[in-house]
């Protein structure tokens, strides 16, 4: 066993929902969720989603606005480039979570006027992936996670829910999701 040569830059987690209306078509439902333990601006969570229940524009919780400005400059900029904008206002949230991964799992945020629920069930089985910073030239960065599949999945705002479904996908040859639970997530980058 040896270690990561790379610069550890986060760990977490980074579950996502992506529903679409039929397979293929573009998502309706983007959000991607993420509890950080350790950072450069330290722990906390945050949720970035673009919905119709969000008028199809981005929205972004957190309860810490350095960590959430953080991820949009690296990680999650990187894998969005929509979220690159900082301009993008940050909505003070409260977070919580329930559930087995085994069989399903719950997010909630609670803002001053707004409650979302973010669930993930029909659990499939884990896969462990792990890729190496610029192993593909428009990703600077490296990542090891345990990928959940899910193919049930459901994000609701004040009670409504969204619009779509998961659709099975395959990954390394193995079952997967446009919805995951992505759980002892960490991104490193090159020394």
């Amino acid at each position: 066993m040896s270690a990561d040569p790379n610069t550890t830059i986060l760990t977490g987690e980074n579950p996502f929902i992506r529903l679409s209306a039929t397979d293929g078509a573009p998502f309706s439902t983007n959000a991607s969720f993420w509890r950080i333990i350790l950072c450069p601006a330290g722990p906390g969570h945050v949720l970035y989603i673009k919905s119709e229940l969000t008028s199809d524009r981005w929205r972004i919780y957190s309860d810490n606005i350095a960590m959430a400005r953080w991820l949009q400059s690296t990680v999650q900029g990187m894998l969005n480039e929509e979220l690159k904008d900082q301009s993008i206002p940050v909505i003070d949230a409260e977070f919580s979570k329930s559930g087995d991964p085994r069989y399903f799992w719950t997010e909630r945020v609670t803002a001053w006027d707004e409650e979302l629920a973010l669930t993930w069930h029909n659990i499939g089985e884990p896969l462990l992936i792990h890729t190496q910073p610029n192993a593909e030239p428009a990703r600077p960065y490296g990542v090891c996670t345990l990928l959940i599949p899910a193919l049930g999945a459901r994000l609701t705002v004040n009670g409504a829910q969204a619009v779509g479904q998961p659709w099975p996908r395959e990954r390394e040859g193995r079952p997967f999701s446009t919805c995951a639970l992505a759980f002892s997530e960490s991104w490193t980058q090159a020394r």
